[in-house]
């Protein structure tokens, strides 16, 4: 079985039965850490509906929204400092799992419009996506020398890495044909539609050949070991997503360093506000995640954002030179 129809199983399983958030889970993301990532993204959401003209309605979509906890802080921020893009806004979530869908419905009560299976359903519109750690999810295709493919197979009772021939084989190296036909389909929308997306994840410029990895309880695991108890990941090659948007009439907007970016939205200033009407341990870990998120041994430079958007919008918050 070829990598990437081995990892498209191996998740479809993982995330359909189970949160795997939170220390109780596998794997922590950045709004697990600190509300005020969301809220910095519910600010770069409402700059931007700004800038496309104010539409009302206009979809506020999140794809792999977790438990709603980003889109929750994103909301509430809205409420308070921009009530006229909270009230244009109709929440849409692509999301396939029945458990985190149930989470996400607990959480944001009753503000969700419908959920999504894919970007294919979401109402036509305006459109203001985001996309934290989703593309890393997608799978991935590993090309070996001589015109070989990486593949799953049986030894006896085991899974071993294997290879099948290759009839499209660039030559050796990694290759994100999901996250790019994702990339593409969501582009093309936006280009004919009008809108935005933000798109936050790890990654890389191209170029690499093997960043398959896979997490359990907190810690990595053998991705060959009980297939669909652990969480299978790949970089985000950036570079090929940029061209997919680009090539269907989108204008982007980076990749720049996730820690730039959110000193750019305020993270610092934010987190200090929030540490002001805090309890000392709480501020102490309002302050540890503000620095995880930014620190280039961290996460600041690993994570980066980039911002698909309708041609001709002026340049996002975060993205200015």
């Amino acid at each position: 079985m070829r990598l990437d129809r081995f990892m498209a199983l191996c998740n479809a399983r993982y995330y359909a039965t189970r949160d795997p958030l939170g220390r109780a889970g596998d794997f922590v993301t950045a709004p697990e850490m600190t509300q005020a990532f969301g809220e910095l993204i519910g600010a770069w959401c409402a700059a931007v509906w700004q800038s496309l003209g104010r539409p009302d309605p206009v979809l506020l979509a999140e794809a792999g929204p977790g438990r709603g906890t980003l889109m929750a802080d994103a909301l509430r921020l809205a409420d308070r400092v921009a009530p006229d893009f909270a009230a244009a806004a109709r929440v849409h979530l692509i999301e396939t799992s029945p458990v985190l869908r149930a989470a996400q419905d607990r959480l944001l009560r009753g503000r969700v419009a419908a959920w999504h299976d894919g970007i294919g359903t979401l109402p036509e519109g305006p459109l203001l996506l985001i996309a934290n750690e989703f593309l890393d999810a997608l799978p991935v295709r590993q090309f070996l020398a001589g015109g070989r493919e990486r593949a799953v197979g049986l030894d006896g009772d085991r899974l071993v890495w294997t290879s099948v021939a290759a009839t499209d084989a660039p030559g050796p190296g990694e290759r994100s044909d999901a996250a790019c036909a994702w990339t593409g389909m969501l582009a093309a929308r936006i280009a004919r539609q009008g809108g935005a997306a933000l798109v936050i994840d790890y990654g890389h410029a191209g170029g690499a050949a093997d960043t398959l990895q896979a997490v359990r309880d907190h810690a990595p695991a053998d991705p060959l070991v009980a297939p669909g108890e652990a969480d299978l990941t790949a970089h985000v090659d950036f570079a090929a997503v940029a061209a997919a948007a680009r090539a269907v009439g989108s204008a982007v907007h980076g990749p720049v360093p996730q820690g730039a970016f959110l000193r750019a939205l305020g993270l610092p200033e934010r987190t200090a506000m929030l540490c002001r009407a805090a309890r000392p341990e709480t501020a102490r870990q309002l302050q540890a995640a503000a620095r995880r998120l930014m620190d280039a041994d961290a996460m600041g430079l690993l994570f980066k954002a980039v911002a698909i958007t309708q041609p001709g919008l002026p340049t996002p918050p975060g993205f200015a030179p």
